[in-house]
């Protein structure tokens, strides 16, 4: 695949998943799929802050579940979440957060994905496990 293919590719997963309106109004952007994978990132602004000026939890759980959706889905039959537990680990410490979801499993019916979220920085934010249910796979 050329350069300019993988960009039209992505252009199109994009365009795909711009009707994900929570998401993409919030400022989740996909930048990197691969199959089983996604790499979405959220650049944070003051309506990400909680009361205490940390970054809100829903929108940490936003950005995980949001690269979870675009990694379970961009290539395949749809498949919606079942279950997702996250655990928040630090707070962000830049400007924006990067989440990256990876296939674990994925079967006849169902998937299993691990979702890491971090900042530019590398700090650790939050992990998060989901279980998905395939709607399309027979």
């Amino acid at each position: 695949m050329t350069t300019d293919e993988a960009a039209l590719t992505l252009e199109e997963v994009r365009e795909r998943f711009s009707n994900d309106r929570f998401a993409t109004v919030n400022g989740a952007v996909i930048e990197e799929v691969a199959e089983g994978y996604a790499k979405c990132s959220m650049i944070l602004n003051e309506t990400h802050r909680n009361a205490l000026g940390a970054v809100m939890g829903g929108a940490i759980f936003t950005l995980a579940d949001f690269a979870f959706a675009v990694a379970s889905n961009w290539n395949q039959a749809a498949s919606v979440s079942l279950s997702a537990s996250i655990s928040f680990l630090g707070g962000a410490k830049g400007g924006k957060l990067i989440a990256e979801a990876v296939k674990v499993k994925a079967g006849r019916k169902t998937c299993y994905y691990e979702v890491t979220v971090c900042d530019e920085l590398g700090s650790q934010v939050a992990h998060m496990t989901s279980n998905g249910y395939c709607l399309d796979k027979t």
